[in-house]
């Protein structure tokens, strides 16, 4: 392996940027990452366009601080089930989002964040709203720092809103979570790079055909 072919193997593992400026769809999507995370209102906006779900079931996202970060499922008659207490599917399908849009406003606009892995536990019936809390993470920012991709795992408590203040809010489940994130320029240029590997092989593949498609008239001709 020469030089060359090592430093781009190295910036491929890293992540890190390589000379020349992003395209108009790349500036496109990071704009509007930005935008979804800016607040309540634009995110239900492109929750409306890109998360359908998540805007019918009305899940807000609230930052009381630095620190911590909480969502909040309505107790909307698209959220409860037949016997008028929240539904299991909605806790579940929206702890995904939860957790997703936390970890996507720490990571910013510049990575992919998929979800790997998902176990929920529920520990008692839910009869209100429901409040997502971040109660443990892995370092966030010590991952982000190696400029790679990497896996995360989160655990959330699920509490359901009581209208008292003073009455202690219910656990109603613990959800654990492991996410995959990806620096969107590392997933370009790799699947760049599996573009190039196959019009490689396409062509490698057509000329070996007409090469066999050659030896074949060839030796019709001294058949003949």
């Amino acid at each position: 392996m020469t030089s060359s072919e090592s430093s781009q193997e190295d910036i491929l593992a890293k992540g890190s940027p390589v000379g020349g400026k992003r395209g108009l769809f790349q500036r496109l999507e990071a704009w509007l990452s930005r935008l979804s995370a800016r607040n309540a209102f634009w995110n239900k906006i492109c929750s409306l366009i890109w998360l359908p779900y998540a805007f019918r079931s009305g899940i807000s996202f609230r930052r009381l601080d630095k620190d911590t970060f909480t969502a909040v499922l309505p107790f909307r008659r698209f959220n409860r089930n037949w016997y008028n207490a929240m539904a299991g599917a909605a806790l579940l399908g929206n702890s995904e989002v939860a957790a997703g849009m936390y970890l996507f406003g720490e990571c910013g606009s510049d990575y992919i964040v998929i979800c790997k892995d998902m176990r929920y536990r529920f520990l008692r019936p839910c009869f209100g709203p429901a409040i997502y809390h971040i109660v443990n993470s892995e370092d966030l920012k010590e991952k982000m720092s190696d400029g790679g991709e990497f896996n995360i795992e989160l655990q959330m408590d699920i509490r359901q809103h009581m209208r008292k203040r003073k009455t202690k809010q219910h656990r109603v489940g613990r959800c654990f979570i492991t996410f995959h994130c990806t620096p969107k320029d590392m997933y370009r240029r790799q699947r760049s790079r599996v573009k190039e590997r196959a019009s490689k092989n396409n062509g490698a593949s057509a000329s070996e055909t007409l090469h066999r498609d050659k030896d074949d008239d060839s030796k019709v001709l001294l058949h003949d």
